[in-house]
């Protein structure tokens, strides 16, 4: 090598093989979420604890969470993403649905069908129903599961034609929360005036009895008490909810109601 190739050369710049990746490539693929497995590369180290299980990568993860993210912020509940099982009181049972999403986990890492697929969670407006929920899904993303939160009536209105966000069709809207491994579906029967449609009654039905055919578990909020659920839906769907549930009534004082009254 003649001197000015010497100085001329740099160590960084040197020439690579053709479709070599280099370890500055890889740290752009890992920054975007890239599947390194596609590359022959190992996977990274689990950043998510100790129940990401073996076939999911980190990417998938990551994934996953946004999934639960952006069900949250369709559902304009951005703020309570914050929320996790600890910072629950004793009315919003965080022991009871601590345990069930446990039950989750070790059913989903053994491919098994969970003993208890359903938690219902009734209880008035504002005691911190959708908050529990909340925090269940929060921690059970972070754990590795799929899981989205969609309220009753919105899912209604994204099954019609047309009426799904974006560009999703109806086929896609049933897709994705059929396929999730925990469904939040809040507010049951919210905003039915007394008896639901044939078409909210056929597409609760197909969406609950394809979620209990397949497996996943779905936890459900309610402002209404089981009469209530059963003069809209009626008693077959409500039984196929309660087979094999745990019941989390949460009870308390309406936590949105201001300390002093309104002077209007």
């Amino acid at each position: 090598m003649s001197i000015l190739e010497a100085e001329t050369m740099v160590p960084e710049r040197e020439p690579r093989r053709l479709f070599e990746v280099t370890d500055h490539v890889l740290a752009i693929l890992r920054r975007g979420g890239a599947d390194l497995s596609q590359l022959g590369t190992p996977a990274p180290a689990d950043e998510h604890g100790e129940d990401l299980w073996d076939d999911v990568t980190v990417p998938q993860a990551r994934a996953r969470a946004l999934a639960w993210q952006n069900s949250m912020r369709e559902a304009a509940h951005d703020d309570y993403l914050k929320w996790r099982l600890d910072d629950l009181d004793d009315n919003q049972h965080p022991t009871v649905l601590r345990g069930w999403l446990d039950s989750l986990v070790a059913a989903r890492r053994q491919g098994a069908r969970p003993a208890t697929m359903h938690l219902i969670a009734p209880g008035n407006i504002g005691t911190g129903k959708t908050t529990a929920l909340a925090a269940l899904g929060s921690e059970a993303s972070d754990r590795g599961l799929l899981c989205r939160f969609v309220k009753h009536s919105t899912y209604l209105t994204w099954r019609r034609p047309d009426g799904g966000p974006g560009d999703m069709t109806a086929y896609t809207v049933r897709k994705r929360h059929v396929e999730a491994d925990l469904l939040i579906l809040d507010e049951l029967c919210g905003e039915m005036d007394g008896t639901a449609t044939e078409f909210a009654r056929r597409e609760t039905v197909d969406l609950i009895d394809s979620r209990l055919s397949a497996g996943r578990p779905t936890a459900f909020s309610t402002n209404l008490r089981r009469d209530g659920i059963v003069g809209i839906l009626g008693e077959r769907l409500l039984s196929r909810i309660e087979d094999r549930a745990y019941l989390a009534k949460i009870v308390g004082p309406d936590r949105r109601k201001p300390r002093k009254p309104l002077d209007w």
